[in-house]
């Protein structure tokens, strides 16, 4: 079929806060695109919900808009990437009992403790690649048989939201690997639950589906649903992944020392390697080890701010521009961009303007800016921004090093990605080559790279990502910014400790 012009496949992309479709053809050129917001539910202090229903009500209103809004030929087959973590309890006929538990919720803290008492912490790493932390499904699974054994007695099953819109689309009750590592309970190298954190932590190894490795094909879509949202009866469901496995993917990093560089609103790195690498020194680092494809691994290195701090800058401070953008009909960012210095700065910001991410994880860090003078113009400080969370990332970088993980190449995507200016200076300060892609959304062209190979569209994941993924630009070291990076990157590096004592 390849080549033939006949062929269209959906992919899906379940976020935190919203969900988006995308029909692609067989050369990944979008044909139709849709995107529908939802809220976080927050009832008290800490506790952070998402409604299940309303997400699939989102996923169905963004399958129908974009069905409606495409003329093309036949759908052939979807796939879905989502979050992880957060997982929906359904009862026996699959109807969902009560909100999810966002990662970011304080629920399951303590239990995740006791799993620690129990069973120690270098056992749940060895086991599951991931060191314990109550944002994982499992802490919660536990708190809910605690706290609303009412609801917990109805569980037939807890599903990743990946698993959860394919089970309604109409396949079977199946997880992928990744998803299934982000519970805590999967053993990675076994690819299985594992029974004695399961036992440690009173929970029933029935509750989760079984797990294959994502791009099987697991059903085909329910009659009723299809006719629902307009697409074909025989329309095959394939499975999906984690978020960042499918942007991974979607940027063709499957293998080598290339890493997927997610410029949104939460950046986030992602290389991929095999299974001989040290999990304890991995996770020393707060790194996850999560499994990908074909016998490998991936990790997320991500800082809680990138796309989310130029916004910050954006509403705060930049009324001007945003009127200027307004007025030649731009992003309020291009024109930041052309304002930006155009020479490195020696103002140092930590941007953890919402905690840190790895590899501290300190979910109290604060964010600062440091060397302020009178010549300090708004344009320097833009810059500075993108250089504090540049300088963020090659610390990770740096880290992943230590564990074994080498990263010679990114490979960038999301909003960030647009501005040349942010990845000439990453170009810099990482002294490493930087590729932009040309595609906007690396997640949902990742699950219709999935859904091709299962399909027999492409013979391999390797023919299709040389067929789909596309480079726009490339960036190189500039030698002389290179080595100020350097020195200033020095002083960077003992800016969170001297924050963090100060604010003691």
């Amino acid at each position: 079929m390849e080549g033939s012009g006949f062929v269209a496949l959906m992919g899906l992309d379940v976020g935190t806060t919203g969900s988006k479709c995308t029909i692609v053809d067989h050369d990944g050129k979008v044909l139709s695109y849709a995107y529908k917001e939802y809220k976080i539910i927050s009832s008290q202090d800490g506790y952070f919900e998402l409604d299940p229903n309303l997400v699939w009500d989102s996923v169905k209103y963004v399958i129908k808009a974009a069905v409606n809004s495409y003329l093309g030929d036949k759908i052939l087959g979807l796939s879905v990437s989502s979050l992880g973590e957060a997982g929906v309890a359904v009862d026996k006929d699959g109807e969902v009992l009560n909100n999810s538990l966002l990662y970011i919720d304080i629920r399951g803290r303590q239990q995740v403790k006791e799993l620690e008492e129990k069973l120690g912490e270098d056992v749940i790493i060895e086991k599951t690649g991931l060191k314990p932390h109550s944002m994982y499904t499992l802490p919660k699974v536990m708190w809910i048989k605690e706290n609303l054994p009412e609801i917990y007695n109805k569980i037939w099953r807890i599903m990743p939201f990946g698993e959860f819109i394919l089970y309604r689309l109409g396949s079977r009750a199946i997880m992928d690997y990744s998803l299934a590592s982000r519970t805590m309970a999967f053993n990675i190298k076994e690819l299985c639950f594992d029974d004695e954190i399961l036992n440690a932590a009173g929970i029933s190894k029935n509750i989760f589906s079984e797990v294959r490795m994502a791009g099987s094909i697991i059903g085909t879509i329910s009659k009723e649903v299809a006719k629902d949202l307009g697409l074909p009866i025989d329309t095959k469901l394939v499975l999906g992944a984690h978020d960042q496995v499918c942007a991974a993917i979607g940027a063709g990093i499957i293998d080598g020392r290339k890493a997927m560089d997610g410029m949104g609103t939460v950046e986030c790195i992602a290389p991929i390697f095999n299974a001989n690498v040290d999990l304890k020194k991995i996770s020393e680092n707060n790194f996850p080890c999560v499994p990908f494809l074909k016998g490998k691994y991936t990790t997320y290195a991500f800082n809680f701010t990138g796309g989310s701090l130029l916004k910050w800058y954006r509403d705060n401070f930049g009324y001007e521009e945003v009127l200027e953008a307004e007025k030649l009909s731009k992003s309020a960012y291009e024109v930041f961009n052309e304002k930006a210095s155009s020479k490195p700065t020696e103002i140092l910001i930590l941007p953890h303007f919402a905690g840190t991410g790895t590899p501290y994880m300190d979910p109290y860090g604060k964010g600062a800016i440091i060397g302020l003078d009178f010549n300090t113009s708004k344009s320097v400080i833009y810059r500075a921004l993108l250089e504090g969370i540049t300088y963020e990332m090659k610390y990770n970088v740096e880290c992943l090093k230590e564990a074994g993980i080498e990263i010679e190449e990114l490979r960038a995507c999301g909003g960030g990605a647009r501005s040349d200016l942010w990845l000439q200076i990453k170009a810099d300060i990482m002294d490493k080559k930087v590729v932009a892609l040309d595609i906007d959304e690396a997640g949902t062209l990742g699950t219709t790279i999935l859904a091709g190979v299962a399909l027999r569209i492409y013979p391999s994941l390797e023919v299709a990502i040389e067929k789909l993924v596309k480079v726009k630009k490339e960036f190189y070291p500039n030698q002389e910014n290179v080595e100020f990076y350097k020195k200033n990157y020095k002083k960077y590096k003992r800016v969170y400790n001297a924050i963090k004592l100060i604010l003691e």
